[in-house]
Order: C-alpha cells, then structure tokens, then sequence
C-alpha cells in the first residue's frame, strides 16, 4: 500500500526544506509494514514515533531508519533536529509531521487493513470489572447462534476455538487491526473486545466500527494512570461518544453511578440504550436470584416478558454479567431462545472465581479480583455461599496506584474472617513496603503477613476448616510473579491445588 493511500483522512503536513539535512520524499511510495517499535522495523516499513510513558519513540527514528524504515511519521517539530548524518543515509526516506502520532497511527494501522471493522461487527466492552467474563458469554451466546466469533481480551485471542497468548487487554492499534482483519480473513462473524481505559486513552481502537456496546461499571483502579475519577470516567466514555458506528446500542450497568450517568448522557444525546440491574427502571431486571456453589439462577424481567436464566457462574457480579451479555446479543437480533442457551452453555472463565477442587471439606476459589470493588463483590460471593469463615490471601501490585492499598486492607479485614496478607507483582518496589501500606489500612486484628504467596497459599489452606471458604485473589489468570523486574513462573490455581493435596495426604 502506497504511503498517500495510509495517510488517507489524517490532517498531515509533509515537511520540506533541508533544515538539519532534512528532505522531503515523495508519497506515492509502497509501505510494507507499520511499526512504533524502531527495534521491530523492518524495510520498508513506516515507523510511527510515539511519545510514551517511559520513552520516547522521537529518539529512536535514526534507529528505524537504520533498519529500513522507508518513512517515518512524527509530532516533534524538533524530531529530525538531531538526526545529522543519519538522516543524509537516507536518502529516500519519507517524513511526515502530524499533530498527534497516537491518532495518525490508528488511522494508519485501520487503513492499511482495510478498515476490517466496517464489514466485521465489533462488540466492545468496557469497565472496571467483569469485562472478561462478559466477553465469553457474549462468545458463547453468539455461538449458540451458529456464529464464528473472534475474541480479544485480557486471557487470551480467540479465533473460533483457537486461542493465543494476550499481550495487552487491548494492544496497540496495529496489532488490534491486525488481529481483526485476520479474524475477518478466516471467517469469524463478530468480534468480541475488552476495551480497557488505557487502550482509549492512548487511542489504539480509534477509527474502529463499533456494532454494540457493553458498560460494566467504573470503581476505583489506574489511578497511577488517569489521576482522577473524572479523568478514569472520561477515557471510558470515549468508547461511546467518539468512536464511530451507526445505528448502535449500548447495554449498560444503571446500578453503577457511573454507568447510570453515562446512560442519560447518550440518551440525551440520542443514542440507543439499553438499561441492565437489579432496579425496576432497568430494561433488563434481575430478580429471584437463587446463588449456590453449583451457579446461579434468576429471572431477568425484560419489557416484554420473563425469561428464567440457568447458568454455572456463582455470584453477584455474575448476574450483572449475564445481563449485560443478554443486552448486547438482544441488540445484535440474538432471540431470547439461543441467549438463555448461550448462557447455560458458557462455563466458568479462568481465573474469574474460579474453584479449585481436590476432595477437601472447603471450597477454594482463585479469583482476578485486584480493585477494592472486586474484592469486596468476590467476598461477599463468599459470604452467601456459606455459614463457615472466610480466609483471604491476597497483596496489591507495585508502581500502581498505591491509595488503593490500604482501603483494600480495610475491607478484607472488616469483611473477611481471617487475611493473610502477602506479596501479589511488586514489580520495581520493595514488596515488604507494599505489604505494610497494606496492612496500615487493617481495621481489626484478624490477620497475619506473609511475604511469600507460595507459603500464604499454604497457611491459608492448613487454616481451612469444613465449610470454610480460601479465596487466593489478585492474580486469577496470571502465570507468574513479578518481582524486582524478574518474572517468575508462578501460578495461583497450581498452588493453591498442590497445597490442597498436600493436607490431605498428610490427613
């Protein structure tokens, strides 16, 4: 694809003159590859520079160009100003000056997949918590439906049964148009995406054709990112309000404050909605919830009906899931028939309060939950599943937001029975530091410190008595621990289950 055919729709300025050696190339030149890594460019490639968090991709264009990079596209008026020599190596490189690398390169990576999005419906879901387990239902529903549907999100990439480690929630914008033209390529009829926060705010689906639309909640998390609730709130709202697709429905949570504002921003504005939770104005109302260890049912009251819902999934925050699932495959065309199926069908996802059994008198339960909504909803779960204690293993992340820490050490304390508090990824920081900011929040003495969360797994489980419930949560799905940069295999479910048969072997 020839460079003029990919910047297509982006408001560029090529650069002229021969400041600091600087040429102006032509645009009709053929373009083999994006690529905003300088070390992963290739020639032919065109290289975007991104102004990130920790680096600065201006400073490696002499790096890409090294490497073949046949254009380079850029927001730095003083980008090339350093180049010297290197640029004169190039000759027939082409450098282009845009306002906002981010937006270019969505824009870029879309055109040069050729907009996959608008003939392939894309269903995006966004929120704090629950994003996954939508995402599968969603899947299975739609396969119910006789559907080949692709799957973007936090676990894994999904084609159909096929799946394939995730980098990102949402990755960078050429990786997710890639993603999606390859899903078009081999025959999928939707797409299922977690759209996270930082994706939005950093604009890597921006250009992207949204079919239907999934709002879960907004709580408290990425902080350390967005600085403020407002600012966390507003990269969310993006997906409704800037991104493009016609005649779509957005399914949201009216339970969340957050989600019950967005939905009287959209319908103000005239967008389609449709409403989901346990309140009587909702479109979809959840009552007669009946939750047990085998899963829960209840009726979702409907405007038009009842339609009694069956499902493995336990717990709460699973309700307002399945909700939000039947919202948006209801706005697809999907009947209530393959819907209450789909939902049946779809297990429990990994990692998502997810049991581990070994033939013990107790239940054990891995669960993702790192915010202080998530672990408050995963034990109260607990709670209503039981009449004995509740153990909770847990510790918070490392150059995250640290303000979380010690509210979460008050609420697993004031909820749980007994806590354990150990070590979750403390990545650059001292995981002893993060423990104790933990622990400053405490407001009973009901738990003890245990840094390594192979022995706090461990203890937890030697604790257990009949009818106890061990939650081990923070970490869900993850496969490793990150400590002082290293990462280190390391996996809750394992642990958790070797612990386990470990008691009753000595039992």
């Amino acid at each position: 694809m020839t460079l003029d055919s990919l910047l297509k729709g982006i408001n560029a300025a090529e650069l002229s003159g021969e400041r600091a050696g600087e040429r102006a190339g032509e645009r009709d030149i053929e373009i083999t590859g994006i690529s905003y890594d300088s070390r992963k460019v290739k020639k032919g490639d065109l290289f975007v520079a991104l102004s990130g968090e920790k680096t600065d991709g201006h400073t490696y264009i002499a790096d890409a160009l090294e490497n073949g990079a046949a254009a380079v596209v850029y927001e730095k008026a003083d980008a090339l100003s350093g180049l010297g020599r290197d640029i004169n190596r190039t000759a027939n490189a082409v450098f282009v000056q845009v306002n906002d690398s981010r937006s270019a390169l969505a824009a870029l990576a879309n055109n040069f997949f050729g907009r996959p999005s608008v003939s392939l419906p894309v269903i995006g879901i966004t929120g704090t918590n629950g994003k996954t387990t939508v995402s599968y239902l969603i899947k299975s529903v739609l396969e119910a439906w006789g559907a080949k549907v692709g799957l973007i999100g936090t676990i894994q990439y999904m084609i159909g049964d096929r799946s394939f480690d995730a980098t990102h929630t949402t990755p960078e914008a050429p990786e997710f148009q890639g993603l999606l033209d390859r899903m078009k390529l081999e025959g999928c009829a939707y797409v299922v995406s977690e759209v996270s926060s930082h994706a939005l705010a950093q604009k890597r689906v921006d250009g992207t054709v949204f079919r239907s639309l999934v709002f879960t909640n907004l709580t408290r998390d990425h902080l350390d990112f967005h600085e403020t609730m407002e600012d966390y709130y507003q990269a969310k709202k993006r997906l409704f309000t800037e991104l493009p697709g016609e005649d779509r429905t957005s399914v949201i949570n009216i339970d969340d404050a957050f989600g019950r504002r967005l939905s009287g921003e959209l319908s103000a504005a005239g967008s389609k909605v449709i409403t989901c939770g346990f309140e009587s104005d909702a479109d979809l109302m959840a009552t007669d919830i009946n939750n047990s260890f085998q899963g829960v049912r209840f009726a979702i009251m409907a405007r038009d009906a009842r339609y009694d819902v069956v499902s493995p999934l336990t717990g709460l925050p699973n309700v307002y899931n399945i909700l939000s699932a039947a919202g948006a495959c209801r706005s697809l065309g999907a009947p209530w028939s393959v819907i209450l199926k789909g939902i049946s069908n779809a297990g429990p996802v990994r990692g998502r309060f997810e049991k581990v059994e070994a033939g013990q008198s107790f239940l054990a339960v891995v669960d993702y939950a790192h915010t202080e909504d998530a672990l408050e909803r995963l034990i109260y779960t607990a709670r209503g599943l039981t009449s004995g204690r509740i153990i909770t293993v847990f510790g918070c992340g490392g150059d995250r937001d640290r303000g979380k820490r010690s509210v979460m050490g008050a609420l697993a304390t004031r909820l749980s029975d007994f806590v354990i508090i150990t070590t979750d990824n403390p990545r650059s920081e001292n995981p002893e530091d993060i423990i104790k900011e933990v622990a400053s929040g405490a407001v009973r003495k009901n738990y003890l410190i245990e840094p390594d969360r192979r022995e706090a797994v461990k203890r937890a489980v030697l604790m257990a008595s009949d009818n106890d419930v061990v939650l081990v949560a923070g970490k869900g799905h993850e496969n490793y621990q990150e400590i002082r940069g290293q990462r280190m295999i390391f996996n809750d479910r394992e642990v958790l289950l070797e612990a386990i048969r470990q008691l009753i072997n000595n039992k």
